[in-house]
């Protein structure tokens, strides 16, 4: 009997020690993406399911300074490649840029490791890029909101004032100071657009509205959106656009201290993302959605197909549904300003209109 018993405790000892090995395999294929201090540190996806199909295609994207969890332009794109990895078995991996000198560098990590595609997210990648495409020409690249003239590189820009157009009407309709504020990142001639675009939407509907506009210098200053964002409510803005990446983070904070101190409501409006799936919808009046993820995962896919070409520029616009507003926007945006953000984006499309653009 002792002898039975003996065996038996063997046998189930054996059992859960190979029950735990099966447990600790499982463990073993999750991961998530992760980034460091330096620019040059990657970050790499989840590992696809074991049910997705596997591809030997890897896709690398570089981040301009703003960061991949910028809640806004390089967030929308890598999460565009996390998708495409969990249908197509892609192999992606990010690097981020702390600084302009980390572009170059990034870029031809990507291209010198074999990579079959190499992602510039932002203009300011657009000078490194192209320098990168004309050394590498056998290497396949693409940018987003800049034109790189090489054969070998894939260009997606936006119609931003379009979009940004449709956002001024609902501010101009909605503000009840009439003065209404846009923050900047760096100057360029895609921020540009948005701020012409803005402006433009809120005169066009109530040219008693003031706009005020100032620029933050960076894509990454948080504080600093707060700072400015707090100089502009306190002149009476009730509310802002920022067009400024993770600086644009700042301006929310701000508008959700005051409106949790029981203050004049203030307002926000997203940009790039739908941003009150962030922020929330009590700070967030609506959101210029640009469809970088869209764009993103559309170029990757020719990769993974095999029908890449280069040497092209796609220009998205609001007749692509490229910009525009989230379906959100109905949570705070009454259905009568909605109409007439509809019929203003008709005209703009049928040509009636002519949005400015710098």
């Amino acid at each position: 009997m002792k002898k039975f018993l003996k065996s038996s405790l063997v046998l189930l000892t054996a059992c859960t020690v190979v029950l735990a090995g099966c447990g600790n395999n499982n463990n073993a294929n999750s991961g998530n993406a992760a980034n460091g201090d330096k620019g040059t540190n990657a970050g790499t996806a989840t590992n696809a399911p074991a049910e997705a199909p596997k591809s030997d295609v890897k896709i690398g994207l570089v981040t301009d300074v703003g960061g991949v969890n910028d809640k806004s332009f390089n967030q929308s794109a890598w999460e565009a490649l996390q998708a495409l990895e969990k249908e197509s078995g892609a192999q992606i991996k990010y690097l981020q840029s702390k600084s302009n000198a980390d572009y170059e560098p990034n870029l031809n990590q990507f291209v010198k490791g074999g990579y079959n595609l190499t992602w510039g997210i932002g203009f300011d990648l657009g000078d490194a890029l192209l320098k990168v495409a004309k050394e590498n020409p056998d290497a396949n690249l693409a940018i987003i909101d800049s034109v790189v003239d090489a054969p070998n590189v894939e260009s997606v820009t936006f119609a931003e004032n379009e979009g940004s157009f449709l956002v001024g009407v609902v501010a101009g309709l909605t503000t009840k100071t009439n003065k209404v504020g846009f923050i900047g990142g760096m100057e360029s001639p895609v921020i540009k657009r948005f701020e012409v675009g803005f402006k433009a939407g809120v005169e066009a509907v109530n040219p008693n509205a003031t706009v005020t506009i100032t620029y933050a210098g960076a894509y990454d200053k948080p504080d600093t959106g707060k700072s400015l964002a707090a100089t502009l409510y306190d002149a009476g803005n009730d509310i802002i656009f920022p067009a400024a990446g993770a600086t644009g983070n700042g301006v929310f904070n701000e508008a959700k201290s005051r409106n949790d101190a029981g203050g004049t409501k203030v307002w926000v409006i997203g940009v790039d993302k739908d941003q009150s799936l962030e922020f929330g919808d009590d700070v967030t009046l609506t959101s210029m959605i640009k469809r970088v993820d869209e764009a993103v995962k559309k170029v990757s896919q020719q990769v993974v197909d095999g029908t890449f070409k280069g040497g092209t520029t796609t220009v998205l616009s609001l007749k692509d549904n490229g910009v525009g507003l989230p379906e959100t926007s109905k949570a705070n945006v009454s259905a009568e300003i909605l109409a007439k953000v509809d019929e203003y984006k008709q005209q703009i499309i049928d040509g009636k209109i002519t949005v400015p653009s710098e």
